[in-house]
């Protein structure tokens, strides 16, 4: 890793990433082809929050959370900053204090692959966070790191000024040069999802509407009476 601080990267346009978050991470994340999700250890701090920004990340030593202080410096008004280490670290990398000085930036939230602290001072000033763990074990600042470099949450990358979208169903990055496109590709499948409540309000089965009868009868299933099933199982 060379120690570094990028500045001024290219950000998505945050009004896109605006519109694509609002239709929620599941929804951005089928558009995509099911990829960008930085997985199921990411959980929210806080719940019924929804939330879009472009990517400032800081990657850090274990341990060692000085990078994300050199990584406020670089974050501006609609930003998310995604935290990343060389080695897993659980720490509390991230607490009240740090919120507060992002929360002045403009900064939208917090996305890390470490621990997090002062959980309920965080919830109730309102700062957004995903985080992999809670931990009151706090973390040095001795060890150079780097700003604004593609790091790795989850085994997806993420880039600086990427779009990174977070709610309740976890957090997931849309590539800077991809972001119209998802939006376009989620608002079809959006439009596609409200006919099939329509449906389903209507008392039509996800069976028929989606031709699994055809799926069920091809991989061998059969329907049998209650009687038919016991008689072939004696």
């Amino acid at each position: 890793m060379t120690p570094v601080v990028v500045t001024g990267p290219p950000r998505a346009n945050l009004s896109t990433v605006d519109e694509l978050a609002a239709l929620g991470v599941a929804t951005a994340h089928e558009a995509m082809g099911r990829a960008g999700y930085l997985g199921s250890a990411l959980r929210p701090v806080q719940q019924g929050v929804r939330v879009g920004g472009t990517a400032v990340t800081a990657l850090c030593a274990p341990g060692d959370n000085l990078m994300i202080h050199a990584a406020v410096e670089q974050c501006a008004a609609g930003d998310l900053l995604v935290v990343a280490t060389t080695s897993p670290s659980t720490d509390g990398f991230f607490g009240e204090l740090l919120a507060t000085a992002l929360r002045v930036r403009g900064v939208r939230g917090l996305v890390t692959g470490t621990g997090v602290r002062d959980v309920a001072e965080l919830r109730a000033m309102g700062f957004p966070v995903w985080s992999a763990a809670v931990s009151a074990q706090g973390t040095v600042k001795a060890t150079a790191g780097a700003v604004n470099v593609p790091v790795v949450l989850g085994g997806q990358p993420v880039g600086p000024g990427d779009a990174v979208l977070a709610d309740d169903d976890g957090v997931l990055c849309v590539p800077r040069r991809q972001v119209a496109a998802v939006l376009d590709a989620a608002r079809s499948r959006v439009a596609k999802e409200e006919a099939a409540r329509a449906a389903f309000v209507a008392g039509e089965l996800g069976l028929d509407r989606y031709g699994l009868r055809e799926r069920l009868a091809g991989l061998g299933v059969r329907y049998l009476t209650a009687e038919q099933y016991a008689a072939e199982v004696q």
